[in-house]
């Protein structure tokens, strides 16, 4: 997941200007990227501009220095839509957004396609906490350094059962929201918003 996906899919909900779309990551975007820096989005923006997924037009701000407000184009939307929906291969940990990042934007997408990538992310942990919940956790220790096996043993066996009520929290929430998920009407995804900015030249 790259950052334009984000800012595509925040796009997508509604034309926003550089400093609409930071104060979204520093909000609701905050657990789907750590610390997004303002460079960083108009980085990002010039590079979706460059690409056509993006226009801007300028908004006139009186006393002020005009806004940039951008909006989606044809091509930015097809962009999004293949990354939302395409296929999804669960990260290596469950905390990493990648999961979360999709499901913030499930106003794009159907049912069916929710379901699959709530039974993609399970299928995942169930085969994880098969492989490694029982898993020989013994290592073979020869410090060269001052070393507590007692104190070590103590903070393994914390971290080991703090990560497996974790996993178990995650798989049970995504479990609840695919049942939820069952019981839901099938409507049809919202279409992403797209702008009516004109490429340079063509005015």
């Amino acid at each position: 997941m790259k950052l334009e996906h984000l800012l595509l899919g925040v796009l997508a909900m509604h034309p926003r200007t550089g400093y609409d779309l930071k104060k979204y990551m520093d909000t609701h975007g905050r657990f789907l990227r750590s610390n997004t820096q303002m460079s960083q989005v108009y980085r990002s923006l010039a590079t979706m501009e460059r690409n056509g997924w993006a226009l801007h037009e300028l908004e006139p701000r009186p006393g002020a220095t005009d806004a940039k407000r951008y909006f989606l184009t044809e091509e930015g939307a097809t962009v999004f839509l293949d990354w939302l929906t395409g296929p999804y291969p669960p990260p290596s940990r469950h905390v990493d957004p990648e999961l979360s990042a999709r499901l913030a934007f499930a106003g794009f997408m159907s049912r069916d396609e929710l379901i699959l990538l709530l039974d993609t992310e399970l299928d995942a942990r169930a085969r994880e906490v098969a492989k490694y919940r029982h898993r020989d956790r013994g290592l073979e220790l020869t410090p060269v350094l001052p070393f507590d096996d007692e104190l070590s043993d103590i903070v393994g066996e914390w971290a080991h059962n703090n990560g497996a009520a974790a996993m178990d929290a995650h798989i049970d929430s995504v479990a609840t929201l695919r049942r939820e998920l069952l019981d839901a009407p099938e409507t049809m995804p919202r279409r992403p918003a797209l702008g009516f900015a004109q490429p340079p030249g063509d005015a």
